[in-house]
């Protein structure tokens, strides 16, 4: 299961990076438009502020700090600002997972973060999917607002 997990991460981030990437006018990253409540950059922010905290800071022990209202009040981050803090949070997610064993997953996750206890392989699958949900919110963006002028 680590192994699978591991790569589904690793899939979805460096996807991740290539959507943030393909974006021909870096200005749109941070632009709203209608019915679309949160910009691209924005949604890149979330995802490294919740995998460095759930999976980096608890399971990893890295010490990181969220500050999760920025990941949706900061505008204009740098392109190449987001694409660093994808890579490290794609190392500091293996690394991470590198210290988890088989029998840890069966454990209860240690930090309580619904209404009711999970063990940390449903909360890492839960991280998976959580992953590719704002994945596909970023790819629609990009795909409906970049390319208009």
């Amino acid at each position: 299961m680590l192994q699978t997990l591991k790569a589904l991460f690793a899939r979805d981030l460096k996807r991740l990076r290539r959507e943030i990437e393909l974006y021909q006018n870096e200005e749109k990253l941070w632009i709203l438009d209608k019915e679309i409540p949160n910009t691209a950059g924005n949604l890149c922010l979330h995802l490294v502020g919740n995998l460095n905290t759930y999976i980096g800071a608890v399971l990893g022990n890295t010490g990181y700090i969220r500050h999760r209202d920025l990941e949706f009040s900061r505008r204009n981050v740098p392109r190449s600002e987001l694409l660093r803090q994808v890579d490290e949070t794609l190392a500091i997610v293996l690394s991470s997972l590198d210290r988890v064993n088989e029998e840890q997953l069966a454990e209860d996750y240690p930090m309580l973060v619904f209404e009711e206890k999970t063990t940390t392989e449903y909360f890492l699958i839960h991280l998976t999917t959580h992953l590719a949900y704002h994945l596909g919110q970023i790819n629609y963006h990009r795909r409906l607002l970049d390319t208009k002028s």
